[in-house]
């Protein structure tokens, strides 16, 4: 009996097709199931996703960027360096460049391509091919890029499990690329991609690799720089022109040969770019280097002490480092530069004439001039090298002698350029002691804004800044506070005083007597404008003594010193320490009609979206009559035009065509400190040079003047203000007062020998005070 077919039975080809089609649609729904777990991150299991609000505002770490008031940018602040650029921007060949080699159908997907992952599938998967390429859209790279889809703060519970970890990554740079799309044009997503890409040698973002590695702007990218640069962004070091040339060369021939391949270059073209080689101008950007690098420095303190004390809307402090702020500054980069160079040149002739003075000996010396014991060895002391090695070592002083004394690779510092040599910590530290410092501000006396500043001769090895930071004896030019006083006491630049021996005498102290610097006395009688011109001592300490150092002292505080200033009789020759910021500020009140302003080198402070965060404004307060202070210009202005003013030096090209100049020399004791202060109706400014230890100075008192360390600094500076037109800065006269000065100021029209101008009751010994 045969058996009888089942007619419900169906084939097995079809019983096939059903289980597979059950098999698509649970795949599918569990793919689509888990899609949603991840967006949601169900359960805390993927980790989190951005929010929407971040896909439309994505947050990059930005470089803070500092400008000067012309437009400049002066230096960054950042901890990667990135500064954004608008796609119009870009250069037609880096975006041809990038699409060609990285998503050669970028126009044509919504954020994903199928054809990529089936050939990566294929490929990679089921062929085990190692070349098969990636298939990460640009779109999901920039996913990558702005949100950090691969961070540990981004991971879940599950992203510990290893193939399953990356899965869920890409799942979600798959999404953030969909919703990318869906919120930007092509045109923006490729701008951020490339605004966010990591270059290598600190250069994130195009523009910033564009400066880094060719010294161009972006819009001027040929096709060989284009194709380095897109190259670098498969492995920025693997690939780097700097350090792996013939890598960069390969990988550059390699994109340029995609290009080819889609038709954007020829056949031709490439034959002749391949084989070209690469013109690289690598210049890492640092902050030891470019324009007015002690100033940045500054300012930078500044700016990290407004971050702590200004809020942003949601409440969180600014990022000086990653928000993109924008800095204008008060300083003129043309102004900057003629700072900068004049300090260099000066300074490296005078290092030259210090070391030849100095021969075989130390420079550090005392008031006998014998060379100070130990010197050296107190001064590392002091040093965190030393710190370390006590922390180290602790009392076991043979091993940091040894570690002090071993001798290792270095560059040190030299005019000429940097040397590679051999040194140890005390060899070094000898070698830099010998070196001379100097600090140079220029302010514009009307505003307050500060133009040039130039903190020390080379900011790699010094780092200490002189302008603001450090402070020294002023010597001579502080006398024109004593004078300012004595003018707004009554004392004419016409009154005359005898050049004679001084004794001031204060109760419970003991008796000051100063010397004149050549330590002669005339016995002549002379104009304290002349005295003044001359920096006669003896008549500056009889002024003090008529007027009292309380006097003085207060005169000093209002006009614009704002260092503690103690009320003794020596005051009157600058013996306490001040910057040169706030005698620029103090001799710029004088310029300024009597009115003193609070320095200011910052302008405004900007968002990254060009909103102005915080306008500031310069703090301004009468400080004398506009009579007393033209005066005192016309009393500054004796340097130039007395017989025997010390700055009759200046050379005649910057004194031509009419121009009035006010100048003050200032030496210390010793000639550890030379100072110059000069004034012309649209600038001010204030040179200081010496030895960072004040018994680092010339032995011979004069070649360590400030006529002759300092004053030439101040010269050539004017002399290449004078020469730029563009600056707007010229020769000419001080304005006078609108209402006619009180007094005669022009002394040959008085007749000083008449018992008028005499002194009668003058007793050089008398007690005072």
């Amino acid at each position: 009996m045969s058996k009888v077919k089942n007619k419900n039975s169906k084939p097995l080809y079809v019983k096939i097709i059903r289980y597979m089609w059950l098999a698509f649609i649970l795949g599918l729904a569990g793919f689509v199931l888990f899609v949603v777990s991840v967006n949601a991150n169900f359960l805390g299991l993927f980790g989190e996703m951005p929010e929407f609000e971040s896909l439309e505002n994505p947050d990059s770490e930005l470089a803070s960027e500092l400008y000067s008031a012309d437009g400049v940018l002066l230096g960054k602040y950042f901890r990667e360096n990135r500064t954004p650029v608008t796609y119009n921007e870009l250069s037609p060949n880096i975006i041809n460049a990038l699409i060609a080699t990285e998503d050669v159908r970028f126009e044509d997907h919504s954020g994903i391509d199928p054809r990529a992952l089936g050939r990566v599938f294929v490929k990679s998967i089921l062929l085990m091919q190692k070349n098969a390429g990636g298939g990460s859209t640009l779109s999901q790279q920039t996913a990558k890029n702005l949100f950090k889809t691969r961070s540990g703060d981004s991971q879940g519970l599950l992203s510990k499990v290893p193939i399953l970890n990356m899965v869920i990554i890409k799942t979600k740079e798959w999404i953030v690329a969909t919703k990318l799309e869906s919120a930007y044009t092509k045109d923006e997503i490729l701008t951020m991609y490339l605004n966010t890409s990591d270059f290598g040698s600190n250069a994130f973002g195009i523009k910033t690799a564009a400066k880094t590695f060719f010294n161009k702007d972006t819009r001027d990218l040929n096709i060989l720089e284009s194709a380095t640069l897109v190259g670098l962004l498969k492995a920025p070091s693997y690939y780097s022109p700097v350090y792996n040339a013939e890598n960069s060369t390969r990988r550059r021939n390699t994109v340029m040969a995609q290009m080819k391949k889609v038709d954007l270059i020829s056949q031709s073209q490439f034959d002749s770019l391949s084989a070209t080689p690469m013109a690289l101008e690598y210049q890492v950007e640092s902050h030891n280097e470019g324009l007015a690098t002690y100033f940045r420095e500054v300012v930078k303190a500044d700016l990290l002490q407004w971050t702590k004390e200004n809020l942003q809307p949601d409440g969180s402090n600014y990022d000086l480092f990653g928000d993109g702020l924008k800095i204008y500054t008060t300083i003129d980069s043309r102004l900057q530069k003629y700072a900068e160079e004049s300090v260099q040149e000066h300074m490296s002739e005078l290092q030259k004439k210090f070391e030849e003075e100095m021969g075989d000996r130390d420079p550090w010396i005392d008031n006998r001039r014998r060379v100070i014991p130990n010197f050296i060895e107190n001064a590392v002391k002091r040093t965190q090298a030393y710190r370390n090695l006590k922390a180290r070592y602790g009392d076991n002083t043979d091993s940091i002698e040894y570690k002090l004394n071993e001798k290792k690779k270095m560059k040190v510092f030299s005019y000429e350029g940097n040397i590679d040599t051999l040194m140890s910590t005390m060899d070094s530290m000898r070698y830099y002691k010998k070196f001379l410092q100097t600090g140079f501000v220029s302010m514009d006396p009307h505003s307050g804004h500060i133009k040039a500043w130039v903190g020390g001769t080379n900011h790699s090895h010094f780092k200490y800044d002189h302008v603001k930071q450090g402070k020294r004896q002023p010597g001579s030019t502080f006398k024109p506070f004593v004078y300012a006083a004595a003018i707004e006491n009554g004392y004419g630049p016409c009154y005359t005083v005898i050049d004679q021996p001084v004794e001031i005498n204060v109760p419970n102290q003991p008796t000051w007597r100063p010397n004149n610097a050549d330590g002669k006395f005339t016995y002549e009688r002379m104009t304290i404008r002349s005295a003044m011109s001359q920096s006669v001592n003896s008549i500056t300490a009889y002024m003090m003594k008529k007027l009292s150092p309380e006097v003085v002292v207060e005169t000093a505080k209002r006009i614009g010193i704002t260092s503690e200033l103690e009320a003794v009789p020596a005051l009157a020759l600058g013996t306490v320490d001040v910057s040169i910021m706030e005698m620029v500020g103090a001799f710029s009140t004088f310029v300024n009609k009597g009115e003193h302003i609070t320095p200011i080198y910052i302008d405004r402070i900007e968002d990254k979206n060009g909103n102005v965060l915080h306008q500031f404004i310069p703090r301004k307060r009468p400080a004398m009559s506009e009579e007393h202070a033209y005066i005192m210009v016309y009393m500054l202005r004796g340097g130039t035009e007395e017989e025997g003013g010390t700055s009759q030096g200046l050379p005649w090209s910057i004194r031509d065509e009419g121009n009035e100049i006010g100048g003050k020399t200032g030496t210390t004791q010793n000639a550890s400190d030379g100072w110059y202060m000069g004034i012309t109706k649209d600038l001010v400014s204030g040179v200081w040079v010496g030895g960072d230890d004040r018994a680092i100075h010339f032995r011979s008192w004069i070649n360590g003047q400030g006529s002759r360390t300092a004053r030439p600094i101040w010269s050539k500076y004017m002399s290449k203000v004078y020469e730029d037109t563009s600056l707007g800065i010229t020769k000419g006269p001080f304005p006078k007062p609108e209402r006619p000065i009180s007094i005669e100021i022009d002394c040959s029209k008085y007749d000083l020998e008449t018992e008028e101008y005499q002194e009668f009751d003058y007793d050089a010994t008398s007690t005072d005070f």
